[in-house]
C-alpha cells in the first residue's frame, strides 16, 4: 500500500488496488469483531472492482461492457464508503486516506469509460 506509480492500464490498476484491499483486510482480521466484519464487506467490494473490470474486457456487446463497468463503479463507490467508515470509526492505518483517494480516482476513471462508451455507441 505504498505511493507507487499508478499504472495507466485500468485492469492492472484495479488489480493492484485489490491487492492493497487484501492487505488491509488481513490487518483487520487481527482487530475487534466490528473491524473484522467491516473488513469482510470491504474485501467483497474492493476486490470486485477489478473482477468486473476484467469481465468487461470480454463483454459480448457494448451493453455488456457498460453493464460490467457499471457494477465496477458501484463497487468502487461502496469501497469508498467502507474505507471512510473505518477511518471515521477510529481505525489507525496510515494507508486509508491513500486508498480512499485511489478508490475515488478509480471511480472517476470507470465513470469516464462508461460515458465515453455510451457516447461512442450513440454515434453509430
Amino acid at each position: 500500500m505504498n505511493q507507487r506509480e499508478k499504472p495507466r492500464d485500468i485492469k492492472e490498476r484495479t488489480f493492484l488496488f485489490a491487492l492493497d484491499i487484501v492487505e488491509l483486510c488481513r490487518a483487520l482480521e487481527k482487530q475487534t469483531d466490528v473491524y473484522r466484519t467491516l473488513g469482510k464487506q470491504l474485501l467483497r467490494s474492493g476486490t470486485s472492482i477489478g473482477a468486473n473490470t476484467e469481465e468487461a474486457q470480454a463483454g459480448q456487446s457494448n451493453a455488456d461492457f457498460v453493464s460490467k463497468y457499471s457494477i465496477a463503479l458501484k463497487e468502487a463507490r461502496e469501497t469508498i464508503y467502507w474505507l471512510k467508515l473505518l477511518r471515521e470509526s477510529g481505525l489507525k492505518n496510515e494507508d486509508i486516506n491513500f486508498m480512499i483517494q485511489e478508490a475515488d480516482e478509480l471511480s472517476r476513471i470507470i465513470g469516464a469509460i462508461i460515458v465515453n462508451t455510451k457516447k461512442g455507441k450513440s454515434e453509430k
